[in-house]
C-alpha cells in the first residue's frame, strides 16, 4: 500500500472497452489505498463491473463530428459545459492527476485537467491511438499503451509513451496460470463463439456452416458455445442441429470467464478487451475484426496476436465457411499446434497492466514543485481548442 494516500480521477467514455480497464485501474489504486472518482455519460455509469466504492459522476459529452454546424455548436457547448463541470469537483476532490481512457466522455475532464495544471495521463486500449487520445496526445504528461506498436502516435510524443499492456478483470487474470486444457487426437475441442455483449451477425451465419464442414472425425468431437443476438439464435441452433454438432447458444453469457478457461479455440471479433483476455489466459483464436470499427482499429488490435502465432486473422470480407474450415483444421490437425499456439498468445500477454498503470499514475502524485516540474509548458484547454478536434485529423 503507498505511504500517501491520493485522490486520483478516471475518466472514460461509456463502453466495457474504455470502462473494463477504468475499473481494473481503479481497484488497483483503491487497493492501494488511494481515493478515486469516476467521469464518464450516463452510458457508462450503467456498465456493469464497477467496483463497489468507485463513485461515478455524469457529465455532458458533445460529440465534434460529422458535417452539421449546428451539431458542431451543440457539441462545443456541451464539452464546455462539462469542462466547468469537471472544474468544479477538482476544485472539492484535489485529484493528484486526472487519467483518461478515450472516448468523448473523457475528453471535458482532460480539458479542465489540462487548463488546471492538473498532470493527466491518458491510456490507448487499442493499437491506433482513438480520435480523442490524438487530440489530447500534445497536451498530457504520459500516454500508456496496450501494443508496442500503435498508429497514428506521433514520433514527437515518444519521449511520454509507456508501454503498460490492457488491464483486464481480475477473474480473467487469476486464470493465467491455469495450464491450456489438455487436447489429444481423440478428445473433446471446445469452441467458444462470441461477437461483443450482442454477438454478430456475421459470426451466426459462417460459423455454424464452416464447422459442419470440418473432416467427420474432427466435427464428432466438437462443442461449441456461442453468443448469438437474440434474432439469429434459432436459426443458429438449426444449422447445429442439422449437422450434428453439439452447441450451447445463449444471447449472453454470466460467467464468459469459465467459458474462456475451458475453451481450446476462440472464434470472434478484434476489440481491445477481447484481445487483452485472450493473451491473458493464452488462448488461441481466429480473429475476424469488425470491418467498420474507426480507423480499423480491430484489424490493427489483431497484428501482434497473428505475428506471434498466437491467433489467425481474417479480413470479414475473406471470412467464407470453407476458410474458416481451412483455419481450423489447420490449427487443430496436431493437437501440439493449439498448444504451441495457446503458448504464443499467452506471451503476447501482460499480467501486470493494472498494477503497472498504477506506478505510472502514482508517479505523477509527487510534490508540487515536482508537479509544476512536470507540466510546465501546459496550455489551457478553451472552445476553440476544443473545436480544432475534428479539424486537427
Amino acid at each position: 500500500m503507498s505511504a500517501v494516500n491520493r485522490h486520483y480521477v478516471l475518466a472514460a467514455g461509456g463502453t466495457g472497452g474504455h470502462l473494463i480497464p477504468a475499473f481494473a485501474l481503479a481497484s488497483e489504486l483503491e487497493r492501494r489505498g488511494h481515493h478515486v472518482a469516476l467521469i464518464t455519460d450516463a452510458r457508462g455509469s450503467a456498465i456493469p463491473g464497477k467496483p463497489a466504492g468507485l463513485t461515478a459522476h455524469v457529465l455532458p459529452a458533445g460529440r465534434l463530428a460529422g458535417r452539421n454546424p449546428l451539431s458542431w455548436i451543440k457539441g462545443a457547448r456541451a464539452i464546455l459545459e462539462g469542462r466547468s463541470m469537471a472544474l468544479r469537483l477538482f476544485e472539492s476532490f484535489r485529484p493528484s492527476a486526472v487519467i483518461g481512457f478515450g472516448g468523448y466522455p473523457a475528453l471535458p475532464a482532460l480539458l479542465a485537467a489540462t487548463g488546471a495544471k492538473i498532470p493527466s495521463i491518458i491510456h490507448e486500449q487499442n493499437a491506433v491511438l482513438g480520435r480523442v487520445n490524438r487530440f489530447l496526445a500534445g497536451r498530457v504528461n504520459a500516454i500508456a499503451t496496450a501494443y508496442r506498436a500503435v498508429d497514428r502516435l506521433s514520433p514527437r510524443h515518444a519521449g511520454k509513451v509507456h508501454l503498460v499492456g490492457n488491464p483486464v478483470r481480475g477473474e480473467v487474470l487469476k486464470l493465467r496460470e491455469r495450464p491450456f486444457p489438455a487436447f489429444t487426437a481423440d478428445g473433446i475441442l471446445r469452441v467458444l463463439v462470441t461477437g461483443g455483449s450482442q454477438g454478430a451477425r456475421v459470426l451466426s451465419e459462417v460459423v455454424p456452416d464452416g464447422l459442419a464442414m470440418l473432416q467427420p472425425a474432427l466435427r464428432a468431437r466438437l462443442r461449441v458455445v456461442q453468443q448469438c443476438r437474440p434474432e439469429d439464435i434459432e436459426a443458429v441452433r438449426s444449422c447445429y442441429g442439422g449437422h450434428a454438432i453439439a452447441a450451447e447458444l445463449g444471447t449472453y453469457f454470466e460467467d464468459m470467464a469459465d467459458r474462456l478457461a475451458d475453451a481450446h479455440l476462440f472464434i470472434g471479433r478484434a476489440g481491445a478487451s477481447t484481445i487483452a483476455e485472450l493473451t491473458a489466459v493464452g488462448r488461441p483464436a481466429i480473429l475476424v475484426p469488425l470491418p467498420i470499427a474507426t480507423d480499423d482499429h480491430q484489424a490493427a488490435n489483431a497484428r501482434e496476436m497473428a505475428a506471434s502465432g498466437g491467433a489467425r486473422a481474417i479480413r470479414q470480407d475473406r471470412f467464407t465457411a470453407p476458410e474458416l474450415a481451412r483455419q481450423i483444421e489447420a490449427m487443430a490437425q496436431h493437437p501440439e499446434a493449439l498448444a504451441h499456439a495457446a503458448h504464443a498468445a499467452w506471451n503476447c500477454g501482460y499480467p501486470d497492466a493494472a498494477s503497472d498503470l498504477a506506478d505510472l499514475v502514482e508517479s505523477f502524485g509527487g510534490a508540487p514543485l515536482m508537479d509544476v516540474i512536470r507540466v510546465a509548458g501546459q496550455t489551457s484547454a478553451t472552445g476553440q481548442e476544443a473545436l480544432a478536434l475534428e479539424t486537427a485529423e
